[in-house]
């Protein structure tokens, strides 16, 4: 009997160990799956910012850039049609802004990251579009080879161009992931003190290792090459025609 006993106790124990070890390994398949599932979606997440993926982007949705179309000068803002529409207030603060960014793997320069930091640098406390122009500075009418950035700030706002909201630098990049190799963006912005107190401003680039966000110098000074293309806020067209109504009221009977 007592070896009945002991055999009925060996059984129910390998039993319990099977059924055990059964457990334990859909455990550590889930876990697996689970793991690998994660490390999949961060890669395609991260990969958005790639070079590879960059490109991808660009033969899957067949577009090209129109930011070098305008190559005679720029008469009126007539002459600049909207480049592109994006959305800004989408993000609480500048923190989420920047995980955002960090999320897609998206480059952030050191100054880039200081603008990004800086209390200076405000996200919209209201989800809003924004409409976008590009243009050099050379078409804006200077034809030396570089010019200071308070000069071509003074004639972008001379032609009723918005100077961008620093926000959109980094909404730009989040929004305009199939932008062309070797193009670099200027953000037209009110510069922004890092913790040295340089004055610096945005600039959205494909260099080739991928898509990033880098500063530059923003003092009023700065030698801007006159290729150099910029992006500036164009009015609504209701602004406009109140524009136009307002200057109108000035000019002589």
């Amino acid at each position: 009997m007592d070896q009945d006993f002991h055999q009925e106790i060996d059984r129910r124990a390998r039993q319990h160990c099977s059924i055990a070890a059964h457990h334990h390994n859909r455990r550590l398949l889930t876990t697996m799956f689970c793991a690998v599932c994660i490390f999949q979606f961060a890669t395609e997440a991260g990969a958005q910012c790639s070079a590879r993926d960059v490109l991808q982007n660009q033969l899957k949705l067949k577009t090209a850039s129109s930011s070098h179309a305008q190559i005679t000068p720029v008469r009126s803002i007539a002459d600049l049609p909207v480049w592109k529409r994006i959305t800004l207030g989408s993000y609480s603060n500048s923190l989420t802004l920047r995980n955002a960014l960090d999320a897609i793997g998206c480059h952030v320069g050191g100054s880039a990251a200081e603008i990004l930091a800086r209390p200076a640098f405000i996200v919209s406390t209201i989800r809003k579009e924004v409409d976008l122009v590009t243009v050099s500075a050379a078409a804006l009418g200077f034809e030396t080879d570089t010019m200071t950035l308070a000069a071509i700030y003074e004639r972008a706002k001379r032609l009723g161009l918005g100077i961008a909201a620093a926000e959109v630098g980094p909404q730009l990049r989040l929004q305009y992931l199939d932008q062309p190799l070797g193009e670099f963006l200027v953000i037209g912005m009110d510069p922004i003190k890092t913790w040295s107190g340089e004055e610096a401003i945005l600039n959205v680039a494909n260099g080739g290792a991928g898509l990033i966000l880098i500063g530059q110098d923003g003092s009023a000074g700065a030698a801007i090459s006159v290729t150099s293309r910029f992006v500036f806020e164009r009015p609504t067209e209701a602004v406009l025609v109140d524009q136009l109504e307002q200057d109108a009221a000035f000019l002589p009977p």
